[in-house]
């Protein structure tokens, strides 16, 4: 029976790293930058390309004149502040200033429309908005004050001579951040002083991380992750190098630009470390860690990369990071990277519908506990009491358990499997299918980089796989030789239905795949089939007005793939019944499946027709041929 599974250390990776964290747990993020800059102020904080770089002395000044003007603006312990700055230093001198105050805050993304960042500042009860001077003023409202900072800003300047360093408690509220909303309305998740030490203490033990390190500032600033690359890098005095927009978007850009910048500890969304993990990378090079999360991980790494890859898991409930762990170059079992195994405080619970413990190797719904159990949702009671329950195996007073709704099972070492959503699977033709099985699958053939697969509706409106490829550099495939490659392993109702081309899968925001972003299939984005050529004679001329008709597309080709061109069994049900009747013959579904393509039924209905016409007296075959 597999029922907990619990870290106290940083076995995963780096060094043991008990007392250290242990230590330095009870100490808060703001307190630990402070102790950084007092120790060397002159250490480089914040580097930008050509924005050039802010030291920890710097960095300690301007939060702390940050600090004392919202403290005579009324912030102070509990009260929310939000951060509407793009990616740039002004954006953790203001979060560092909130905290210096004793306020918390809310990390808002410029990038998103107005009217969400409004609303997320109304629903947070945001006392104050920093951001450009150009564009804060509209995020203001009565209840709310706008605060303009923009670089080399001197509102603050009458404040630098005070010293503000609110003492801040592990049960104070650090900051408010929203959740996606992909599963209905988004909700603020609130995280104390004592969640976010319990993560970066971690980090620091688990990455052997020192003030020597350089690490990436790459993550969406609405997601969480972007909190955890910068608050673990500036609480132990290293450098925290930021990168543009351009960059972090392309794993060829992204590639070039951590090795340039001498990374050694970097942070990369799913989708684009699957590009750079198998990708070539100089056998030198500073980057010991790439870190990795926020989506479901499908390649493994090349065996002779130079740096260790590491998988994370957590939802934004429970600080950013659950569990963690190193990828090896290929799969022990046949499955996807796991997600690794709990982080240090942590506990994981894999339970069933009523809520026991699972046996081991099952899936069970993914439950944890442990320090880094956010507060619950801001101002959702009814939302938190559902979601974060009394923890029945612990013995400690008022411990909580988060119910992720994710799906997961237990491997014999304690690794953790992920096997997706609860609410992410979709029925197809009465089958109920996980998507994520279908791009385990696809991950594998060599030609395939990166890759997404979604239902869609196609034209009949009904759903069907579409799979999204992104080619590797060296290698092209068809549609016909992925389809053929996932029927080796997979059953026909989980073929995709179209495989599309991208040159890169699309990311929101926060670094996640971006499925609404994904385009619908059409003639110019469908991977290359056979080279079309059109119906040769009578019977494929007459046939493929049927398909067409039934698949409702424009024209289709002699040897187009029915199943490649929006065809599936029930679709086939209709093409079968209608050539019936067109040609007179017995036809079967099972002749679909093996002809597959408009040519090759067009000669299994001749030869039908030809076994019919030789079965007939000389009168039945002339009146066959109304002769």
């Amino acid at each position: 029976m597999w029922k907990v599974t619990t870290r106290n250390d940083a076995e995963s990776v780096g060094r043991d790293g008990r007392s250290e964290a242990g230590e330095q747990v009870n100490r808060s993020v703001p307190q630990r930058v402070a102790d950084c800059a007092s120790a060397a102020p002159q250490s480089i904080a914040l580097r930008a390309g050509a924005s050039g770089s802010l030291s920890y002395g710097a960095l300690d000044a301007r939060a702390n004149a940050v600090a004392g003007y919202l403290s005579s603006i009324g912030v102070g312990p509990e009260t929310v502040v939000g951060i509407a700055l793009g990616r740039g230093f002004e954006r953790a001198i203001a979060m560092l200033g909130v905290w210096r105050a004793g306020g918390a805050f809310l990390p808002l993304d410029p990038s998103w429309p107005e009217a969400r960042q409004r609303a997320l500042l109304d629903d947070a009860g945001a006392v104050a908005v920093v951001g450009p001077s150009v564009s804060v003023n509209r995020l203001a409202s009565a209840a709310r004050l706008a605060v303009a900072f923009d670089a080399g800003s001197d509102v603050f300047a009458r404040f630098a001579s005070r010293a503000f360093c609110a003492a801040s408690r592990p049960d104070d509220l650090a900051y408010v951040i929203y959740t996606s909303g992909s599963t209905g309305e988004p909700k603020g998740v609130e995280i104390t002083h004592g969640n976010l030490s319990h993560l970066v203490a971690w980090h620091h033990a688990a990455f052997d991380m020192s003030s020597g390190d350089v690490a990436s500032h790459i993550a969406g600033l609405g997601f969480d992750a972007s909190i955890w690359e910068m608050w673990s890098c500036l609480s132990v005095g290293a450098t925290l190098a930021m990168t543009n927009d351009e960059t972090r978007s392309s794993a060829a850009l992204l590639q070039r630009w951590l090795i340039d910048e001498k990374i050694s500890i970097g942070f990369v969304p799913t989708t684009l470390a699957e590009l750079l993990m198998t990708m070539e990378w100089p056998s030198r090079t500073h980057l010991r860690y790439l870190l990795t999360g926020g989506d479901t991980l499908h390649v493994f790494p090349r065996p002779d990369l130079p740096f260790a890859t590491i998988n994370n898991y957590g939802p934004t409930e429970c600080t950013v990071v659950a569990t963690s762990g190193p990828v090896p170059p290929r799969s022990i079992d046949g499955g996807l990277p796991t997600i690794g195994k709990p982080i240090a405080g942590v506990t994981v619970h894999l339970l069933d519908e009523h809520g026991a413990p699972v046996a081991a190797g099952w899936p069970g719904e993914i439950y944890i506990g442990g320090a880094g159990v956010g507060r619950g949702y801001r101002n959702r009671r009814e939302d938190t009491a559902r979601r974060f329950i009394a923890d029945p195996f612990s013995g400690v007073p008022g411990a909580r358990l988060y119910r992720t709704g994710d799906i997961a099972s237990a491997l014999p070492n304690g690794e953790i499997c992920f096997r997706g959503r609860i609410d992410n699977q979709v029925k197809i033709r009465g089958y109920r299918i996980e998507p994520d099985g279908v791009v385990a699958n696809l991950a594998r053939h060599p030609a395939v980089a990166s890759c997404a697969v979604v239902a869609r509706e196609n034209a009949q409106g009904e759903k069907q796989l579409v799979a999204y490829i992104v080619a590797a550099e060296a290698r092209n495939a068809g549609a016909e030789e992925l389809r053929g490659f996932l029927a080796e392993s997979l059953p026909e109702y989980m073929l995709p239905s179209a495989f599309v081309r991208l040159d890169s899968l699309p990311l929101n925001s926060s670094g996640k795949l971006d499925r609404d972003a994904l385009p619908a299939p059409s003639l110019d984005n469908s991977l290359e089939q056979t080279r079309f050529r059109a119906p040769a004679t009578p019977t494929e001329t007459r046939l493929a007005a049927i398909v067409a008709d039934v698949l409702g597309i424009e024209k289709v080709g002699a040897d187009d793939n029915f199943f490649l061109i929006g065809g599936q069994s029930l679709l086939g049900t209709q093409v079968v019944i209608r050539a019936r009747e067109a040609f007179d013959v017995e036809l079967t579904l099972w002749h679909l499946f093996e002809a597959q393509t408009v040519a090759n039924l067009a000669v299994t209905i001749e030869t039908l027709l030809l076994a019919k016409l030789e079965s007939m007296s000389d009168e039945e075959a002339k009146r066959l041929l109304g002769q």
